[in-house]
C-alpha cells in the first residue's frame, strides 16, 4: 500500500523518545498546509495533534504553522491601518470579561484593535462574542467586514471560523480529544492584519517563551505576553505579573506588582454579563472590575510605548477610565 504524503511528518515527531524530533519551519508549513487544504486523514490529524500536544511544540513549528495559516488570508484592498492584534482564545468563568471593557476604552483614545478568536470549544465559559453582544457588537463576517468595522470604530472581533474556518474546526475537536491542541497556541498568532503590536496570555507560565520566540522568528515587531485572567489578555490586578516583551527584536521582562490586596479577590458567582456596560456607564461600581481594566489598558500602553514604566502606565489608564465617554460603546455602522 502507498504511504500517505502526510505519514512522513507523524514519523518524525513520533518515532519515540529517541529517534524522534520537532519539524522544522518548513516541514511544520508544509504540514500545515495540508491540513489546512483537507489533504489529511482525520486519524492522522488527531495522531499528529496530540503527539504534538504531549511533546509541546517548539517555536520553529508555531512560526511555520502560522505561516500557512496567513498565506490563505484574502486580505481586502486597502486594508485598514491596526494597532494593535488582540486574541482571545479561551473564555472566561470565574470573572467577567473585563478586558472587553479596556479594548473598548483604547478604542475610544484612538487605538485601532482587530479581536480575533474563537468561541464554544469549551462548556461552562463565556466566550467573547456572547460578552460583546451584550455591549451591542457584531462579529464581523469576514476581513472585509472587519477592516469596515475598524474604520468606523476603531475597533473589529472577527472570529476564527470567519477567517481560517479549518482552524475553528480543528479546535472544536476537543471534544473528542479530550485536550487542547497545539492549534489553539497557534491560531493566537495569526494576526490577521499585521498589526505591529500583539499581545499574548497563556494559562501556563512555561508558554510564555514559545509565544515569544514564535513572534521572533515571525519578524512580530512588538509583542507582550502574561499570564492572564483565565488564559485572556486581563491583567489579574490583585496579583504581581511578569511581563515579557519583544520590541524591535529585543527581548526583555518586567515584573508589574499587584494593584489590590490579594483578599479582595473573590470569584464571581453569579457571571451577569449586564454589568459590564452598568461599570462602563458609571451606574454600578466594581473595584475589581475598574482595576482589571485599567491594569490591561496599562500593559498596551506600555507595550505600544504611551509610556515610560509601569506605575506611568497604570496612571495614564486611570486617567483614560476617569475621563471616558460613558455613553459611547462600540457603535457599529
Amino acid at each position: 500500500m502507498t504511504e500517505h504524503p502526510f505519514a512522513k511528518f507523524i514519523r518524525i515527531i513520533g518515532k519515540g523518545p529517541n529517534l524522534s524530533r520537532p519539524l522544522d519551519q518548513d516541514k511544520m508549513y508544509e504540514a500545515a498546509k495540508m491540513i489546512l487544504s483537507g489533504d489529511v486523514d482525520r486519524l492522522q490529524l488527531g495522531a499528529f495533534l496530540c503527539i504534538l500536544r504531549m511533546r509541546t511544540e517548539v517555536p520553529g513549528e508555531a512560526a511555520g504553522f502560522v505561516r500557512a495559516a496567513k498565506d490563505t488570508l484574502d486580505l481586502p484592498t486597502g486594508a485598514p491601518i491596526v494597532d494593535l492584534d488582540w486574541p482571545t482564545y479561551s473564555g472566561k468563568k470565574r470573572q467577567l470579561p473585563w478586558y472587553l471593557l479596556a479594548a473598548l476604552l483604547l478604542s475610544q483614545n484612538g487605538v485601532r484593535i482587530c479581536m480575533q478568536g474563537t468561541e464554544g470549544h469549551t462548556e461552562g465559559r463565556i466566550f467573547s462574542s456572547q460578552a460583546l453582544a451584550t455591549l451591542g457588537v457584531k462579529p464581523a463576517q469576514n476581513l472585509a467586514d472587519a477592516a469596515q468595522h475598524i474604520d468606523a470604530t476603531n475597533f473589529a472581533y472577527l472570529p476564527l471560523r470567519n477567517f481560517v474556518p479549518a482552524l475553528q474546526d480543528i479546535i472544536e475537536l476537543k471534544s473528542i480529544l479530550g485536550v487542547r491542541s497545539p492549534v489553539n497556541t497557534f491560531a493566537r498568532m495569526i494576526n490577521p492584519f499585521n498589526a505591529p503590536h500583539e499581545i499574548q496570555t497563556v494559562f501556563h507560565a512555561n508558554y510564555r517563551d514559545i509565544h515569544r520566540d514564535s513572534a521572533e522568528l515571525l519578524g512580530q515587531p512588538h509583542m507582550a505576553v502574561f499570564k492572564g485572567e483565565g488564559g485572556e489578555a486581563e491583567r489579574r490586578p490583585h496579583k504581581s505579573i511578569l511581563v515579557q516583551y519583544l520590541r524591535d527584536g529585543q527581548k526583555s521582562e518586567e515584573e508589574w506588582p499587584p494593584m489590590l490586596p490579594e483578599h479582595t479577590y473573590s470569584i464571581d458567582e453569579t457571571m451577569d454579563l449586564g454589568r459590564l456596560p452598568r461599570v462602563w456607564a458609571g451606574d454600578e461600581q466594581d473595584p475589581y472590575g475598574q482595576a482589571a481594566v485599567i491594569g490591561t489598558v496599562a500593559f498596551v500602553l506600555r507595550l505600544m510605548g504611551k509610556a515610560s514604566a509601569p506605575e506611568e502606565a497604570i496612571a495614564e489608564a486611570s486617567k483614560l477610565w476617569d475621563t471616558r465617554t460613558c455613553d459611547h460603546m462600540f457603535k457599529m455602522t
